[in-house]
Formats: structure tokens, sequence, C-alpha cells
């Protein structure tokens, strides 16, 4: 696999030390980021699977994290944000053509693993959309031992009163010529940008939605604002077609903070009940955020996230 040097920001909190990012090609030629963590003496990889509109950047301090627990990592920048080739003339609306395309995202993220020759096992923490992306995954088969998420995308939240809208308008507007335009509500501005650090519905860990601010306006090009009416209208159809499906044969915990106002929870409680093998954890206080929430509630799930990888190691 041609795999070629890429950028990685170090100058606003970076990971840990050795970090570096490549170019990958996916099986429909669009050029998408990896980054890659390394630790000597790694007992196994983390395959992290960010949310909709992050970055490799964001999850420098998770990498630190799990290199305490004696974990490799590797993420990456899904098509359409970070560094990786956008999809639209206007680079901040967030799109993608069919959901089924992050396949092949995941796809070339397990070449580059395999080229880089990262320790196995390799172990899923997926976040919020790459929850939804991990999920699909590990039905189709994805070579991980055991899988961790937090706020995964199952299901999405609309306010009671834009529901009757999010039912038509995803269908309606694409077949208007408007597929590419934003919905209403959202703007092409980051939400760390756009919003106060008071009440938002990431993190109530102020020092952690700094670090976020920071990084975007360091590097502008890392920013993305709201989703197409295309990406919704998939997002939608993913969803739905994922709580058809049974759980994968596989351990697994969730991770919900008791205040997650992003992703609908119904869907989330309902798949962690009929997971064989998975739990549901509660996270008092928590945003949606989990992984950039204050100490007290971060460092429980990492050391969760530890116990559930290497105690799910199999020959």
């Amino acid at each position: 696999m041609d795999l070629t040097p890429a950028p990685l920001y170090t100058d606003v909190h970076p990971g840990p030390a050795g970090g570096e990012a490549l170019w990958a090609v996916t099986s429909d030629s669009k050029r998408i980021r990896v980054g890659h963590w390394p630790l000597q003496g790694a007992k196994g990889t983390v395959l992290l699977f960010p949310g909709r509109s992050e970055y490799i950047e964001k999850y420098g301090p998770t990498a630190h994290a799990l290199a305490q627990r004696g974990l490799d990592t590797m993420t990456i920048d899904w098509r359409g944000q970070g560094l990786s080739d956008r999809l639209l003339d206007d680079p901040l609306i967030g799109h993608v053509e069919a959901f089924s395309d992050y396949q092949k995202d995941v796809a070339a993220m397990m070449r580059a693993a395999r080229a880089l020759g990262l320790p196995r096992p390799y172990f899923l923490l997926a976040h919020s959309m790459g929850g939804c992306i991990g999920l699909r995954a590990v039905m189709e088969g994805l070579s991980v031992q055991a899988a961790g998420f937090t706020g995964p995308m199952w299901g999405i939240y609309v306010k009671p009163h834009m529901r009757p809208l999010a039912k038509v308008l995803p269908r309606l507007m694409p077949q208007m010529g408007k597929g590419h335009s934003l919905p209403p509500g959202t703007t092409k501005t980051p939400y760390v940008l756009s919003e106060p650090f008071e009440n938002n519905m990431l993190t109530s860990d102020e020092q952690m939605y700094d670090m976020m601010r920071d990084q975007l306006i360091a590097h502008p090009e890392l920013s993305l604002g709201g989703p197409s009416y295309i990406w919704l209208r998939e997002a939608l159809a993913e969803t739905q077609h994922l709580s058809e499906r049974a759980a994968p044969n596989m351990p697994a915990i969730t991770w919900l903070g008791t205040n997650e106002r992003i992703v609908s929870v119904p869907p989330v409680q309902k798949r962690m009940e009929s997971w064989i093998g998975g739990r549901l954890e509660m996270v008092a206080g928590g945003e949606h955020e989990i992984l950039m929430e204050q100490e007290s509630m971060r460092t429980p799930v990492l050391d969760g996230l530890k116990k559930l990888f290497l105690g799910n190691i199999t020959s």
C-alpha cells in the first residue's frame, strides 16, 4: 500500500511523542489522512473512529491516556472532514454521498494498519458518527476483539417541533437540487467557535473546550460546519438500517452521558439491551464528548476501556 507523509499538527495539545500522519487512498480514489501514535511494547492497537466534523489532532490527549494503559492508537479523518478530501465546493459543509462510503475509509485504514505492522490485536473505540460507522464495520466483520463506544450515533436527536420537517426535507431538498445545502438551524461555523462554553452540549470541561477552539483557530483548515441535506438523509437511513440488524457477537461497552443532547438516547439503550456480551454505562453529569469530559468522568471510562480491551485478548 502506498502511504505518503501527511501533516500532523503538534503545536496545540499534541499527542504522544513519535506521532505521524499519512495519506492513504480509498478504493474510490479519495485521499484520506490516517494518524498513528506508536507505543513501544504495546499490547494491542486501538482503532479510534472519530465523530462528524472531528479530526486526528483532537484525539491527542486520548492517545496519551491509552498509551499510559499500554495501547497503541490509530485514527482517521473521514472523507469530507479534517485534512481528508472534502467532497463539496464549499469545504465547510459536511457531506457524504452514501454512508456506505465511509466503509471504504475503514478499509483503507485497515490496509494502512497492516502495512505499518501495528501491534495486534486490534480494538475499536468509536465516538458519535464513528459509532455508526463502527457498528456497521463490526457487523460486517471488522477484525477487532472488543468494541467501546461513546455517545454513538445510532439515532439522531431532533427537537420535537422540527421532527415533521426532519422526515420530509432530507428527501425533498435533494430532489429540488438543494441536497448540498445546510438544514435549518445549522451553520458553516464549527460548533465550538460559535457557541460559548456555558451550557454547551459537548463537555463540562472548560479546558477541553478551549483545546478544541484553540486547534481550530490555529488550523482553520480542520474546521467543518453543519451537514448537508444529503448527509442527513443518508444518516437517517443508515441508523434505521442498523437498528434492524442483530448486534455482533463481540464484547462491547457503550458509555453515555446522562446529559446527552446530541444523539438520540433510546436507540442506544435498545441496542445495548439486546447486545449479548455488551452493556451500557451511564456517566453521571456527562455531555456528548465523554472522552473530552472532566478527568473525574474520563478516567473511569479509560480504565474501563483498558479492562475491556486487554481482558478480551484471544489468540
